[in-house]
């Protein structure tokens, strides 16, 4: 069972992919999910999604400035939007004006840090899950299911247990960024037969890896003082309370470089949603594409998950709130996503720090705590317009 136009939803590992019927199509019609039916569709069917994908995209953007400003001016200490933008302009040599020696100083090593972080990290993560749904021909699919989240939680993890410093206060994030990549690659060799690799199988090593990796995170709390429990469970929760340039700025190179790369096989994934054989008749080479693809979600995935911890469910959702929004198009979907990531991500540290104050709450938990309920509601929606799973 697979995805169709309609945003129906298939389980993990339910099937292979059964190719969409064919249409018939004039000889410059495009071939993939989005082809229209006939002459006439590009003016009723393609040019209206075109243009609802536009206007989405344009409001995600209003929404996404308005937020970082909103973000940058709350807190314990309180700075309006008009000086905000006043001292950004003049940081930029753009007129406005500087605040006073404490407002610069919150503004530009406090707020404006964790904004950009979350920005990052929020595109970086709406990213990868857009990418592994196209990937795995399902929307249930999301970074974690490959391990790349657990191995990287087992990296910062060791490093906190075994009290490692060799990169000083890089250490936790240089080993989470290391294990993550070596998690999603030891999952990829061990998933190949026969020079392939099948959606299964990937999943199901994916799966045993998440297990492994949860044992061997236990068995470094077991082992870890009282201290070294605290720091791992803090980070284990997610958080962008120690947002710093330097985080910053370890995160930016991998999550530029997704970001700019992921766009450029979103053909290919629209041309992959109709079946691993019609992909490959159409001249998409499925299997260097799905490594491609892999490497860029473990690079987003990794450098997010070691800057922030472990985040849940932005991945998930946001693609597939924004496939039933404007159709499974990856030309939309794609970039789609990476600004939907960013505004859930923003929003949600935003609430994360202002609605118990002055306590913080974890952003992994409150997205979870959101995410989980609103996921269970999108599951029974599907099933009821499928009329079950079966």
């Amino acid at each position: 069972m697979t995805e169709q136009n309609t945003g129906a939803v298939t389980l993990p590992g339910a099937g292979p992919r059964t190719p969409a019927p064919a249409t018939p199509a004039g000889p410059g019609a495009p071939a993939g999910p989005d082809a229209p039916a006939g002459p006439d569709a590009p003016a009723t069917a393609k040019a209206p999604r075109a243009r609802t994908g536009a206007l989405l995209i344009a409001a995600l953007v209003v929404v996404l400035a308005g937020l970082a400003l909103v973000s940058a001016g709350v807190g314990a200490y309180g700075i309006p939007v008009a000086d905000v933008l006043g001292s950004v302009q003049h940081r930029l040599g753009l007129g406005g004006a500087a605040l006073d020696r404490v407002g610069e100083s919150v503004l530009w090593n406090v707020r404006l840090p964790r904004v950009v972080l979350a920005l990052l990290v929020g595109s970086s993560l709406g990213c990868a899950g857009a990418l592994m749904q196209g990937v795995f021909g399902n929307p249930l699919a999301e970074p974690g299911v490959i391990g790349i989240s657990a191995g990287a939680a087992v990296g910062a993890v060791a490093a906190i247990g075994l009290g490692l410093s060799f990169f000083g206060n890089w250490t936790i994030t240089a080993c989470a960024f290391a294990a993550g990549l070596v998690t999603v690659g030891s999952v990829y060799l061990l998933s190949r037969n026969g020079g392939r690799t099948e959606v299964v199988t990937l999943i199901l090593t994916g799966i045993a890896v998440n297990a492994f990796a949860g044992a061997l995170i236990g068995l470094f709390v077991f082992f870890a003082d009282s201290g070294q429990v605290n720091q791992i469970t803090f980070w284990q929760l997610g958080s962008l309370a120690q947002a710093t340039w330097p985080k910053v700025l370890a995160v930016l190179p991998c999550a530029l470089a997704g970001l700019l790369i992921a766009p450029f096989h979103a053909r290919k994934l629209d041309l992959l949603s109709l079946g691993e054989r019609p992909a490959r008749h159409l001249g998409v080479d499925v299997e260097r594409l799905r490594l491609a693809l892999i490497l860029v979600v473990a690079l987003l995935t990794a450098a997010a998950v070691a800057v922030a911890g472990i985040i849940t469910f932005v991945g998930l959702l946001v693609p597939h709130l924004l496939r039933m929004a404007n159709g499974p198009g990856h030309r939309f979907l794609v970039p789609g996503s990476a600004l939907a990531g960013a505004v859930v991500l923003l929003a949600g540290d935003l609430a994360a720090r202002t609605i118990a104050r002055p306590a913080e709450l974890p952003l992994g938990v409150l997205t979870a705590l959101i995410g989980s309920p609103f996921f269970f509601w999108l599951l029974r929606r599907t099933r009821r317009k499928q009329g079950g799973w079966a």
